[in-house]
């Protein structure tokens, strides 16, 4: 019953990842395709800032393999959106 909850958790934890990015994808459409300044880029520098240090604490810290990959794929997911945000907001001034 245990092997069973390990397993069940490290498969959530690994699917959490791909449900940040389906969360991401339509701030992510809005700035790329429609140009709409979407996103509060105070917000996001905090969330690339607070992910970023998650994802360099995993790289170089923990070695957990798993633990890299959903927490780059939150960085690079919110690097994505501030990087988005900035481009819209200089297109529109």
């Amino acid at each position: 019953m245990e092997n069973l909850l390990l397993k069940t958790l490290v498969f959530t934890y690994g699917a959490s990842s791909f449900i940040s990015l389906i969360a991401y994808w339509p701030t992510i459409k809005d700035l790329y395709l429609h140009k709409k300044p979407c996103a509060n880029i105070a917000s996001f520098f905090m969330w690339s800032s607070t992910s970023g240090i998650e994802f360099f604490y995993a790289l170089f810290i923990l070695p957990d393999t798993l633990l890299r990959v959903v927490s780059g794929i939150n960085f690079f997911a919110c690097l994505m959106v501030l990087y988005l945000s900035f481009n819209v907001k200089r297109s529109s001034s």
